[in-house]
């Protein structure tokens, strides 16, 4: 397992991930293989799986190589929405757009008959057509509540339309009024933040302090911010959860051994909890687990992260 996202339903804790089989061998084909998982938790460190949430559809269609990373929210009228990426190739290259399914119950779900919602607009975004990048790069949908109850917003992973190649990475943005019609806006962030892809956004807020959480390896930051660091998990201040974000002077969180950082409230103790993925090892290959829980707070400065001491890890 690799990407994942969480859901609180206010009685258990739903992780949604991605998945492909380990008798793939090499674990970078994994990507093309990609389909959503799910477990459900009562504490966020012991997870039970049930049926999966979505596999690639028939083709042609804009999901018919893999799924890949998305979120959920819920709609006004009780139902669950997954907002995805849906990956496929096309003689170009491989192509990212942005889907969405639908879910009474957080198990059984199906998929909007208007897919794909969102795809990469050239007057603001780099299009595989560019030739600059082995992809479209446009993808991770994160949506959130507009803070003043106006519609909804949606970040994603994208790359700017200008600007030297490994520092194009940028934070998309769409709104709607209603989770069903999408606009697609110019983005949150400038490009020469030092990265070339911003991967799997979250907004959090954190004793007070709004932050945007992404993911970057070095091998996708500029040549100058890499120096020196594997990359991992980062944090970046926020003026509000739409930005601005420092993103320049993001800090890093963790190293590669973890990826994927996640925030969620934990309702019994009212602390806020990291999750990630384990990436790499000790020997650099890949991993693929769940990693334990962390608490995580703001110092007023820098998030700091805590283990959790339980009778699980004894």
């Amino acid at each position: 397992m690799w990407d994942f996202w969480l859901v609180d339903d206010g009685q258990k804790y739903h992780l949604f991930f991605l998945y492909a089989s380990r008798a793939l061998g090499n674990p970078n084909h994994r990507h093309y293989r990609a389909s959503v998982g799910h477990a459900i938790s009562d504490d966020l460190a012991r997870w039970d799986r049930v049926t999966d949430a979505l596999v690639r559809s028939d083709a042609p269609a804009f999901d018919d190589l893999a799924i890949w990373t998305g979120s959920v929210v819920r709609h006004p009228d009780g139902t669950w929405i997954m907002f995805y990426t849906g990956a496929t190739l096309t003689p170009a290259g491989n192509v990212q757009r942005i889907g969405s399914a639908t879910s009474e119950d957080l198990l059984t779900w199906r998929r909007n008959p208007s897919n794909p919602l969102l795809q990469a607009d050239p007057r603001w975004y780099e299009t595989l057509a560019d030739g600059m990048w082995p992809d479209e790069g446009f993808r991770d949908p994160w949506v959130l509540p507009d803070p003043n109850g106006n519609g909804w917003h949606m970040l994603i992973t994208a790359r700017a339309n200008h600007g030297p190649v490994d520092n194009r990475g940028v934070i998309g943005h769409a709104w709607s009024p209603d989770l069903q019609v999408w606009e697609l806006q110019p983005p949150l962030s400038d490009p020469g933040q030092g990265f070339a892809q911003i991967e799997v956004v979250q907004t959090a807020r954190i004793d007070g302090q709004d932050l945007l959480m992404f993911s970057a390896l070095a091998k996708d930051m500029s040549l100058q911010r890499a120096r020196g660091t594997t990359g991992g998990v980062w944090v970046a201040k926020a003026d509000t959860p739409l930005g601005p974000f420092d993103i320049l002077g993001a800090q890093q969180l963790t190293n590669s051994d973890r990826y994927v950082g996640r925030l969620i409230n934990d309702r019994q103790t009212g602390q806020t909890i990291f999750l990630a993925f384990r990436h790499d090892s000790h020997d650099g290959t890949f991993v693929g687990e769940i990693a334990d829980p962390q608490t995580a707070h703001w110092d007023g400065s820098r998030v700091c992260l805590s283990p959790i001491v339980t009778e699980l890890s004894a």
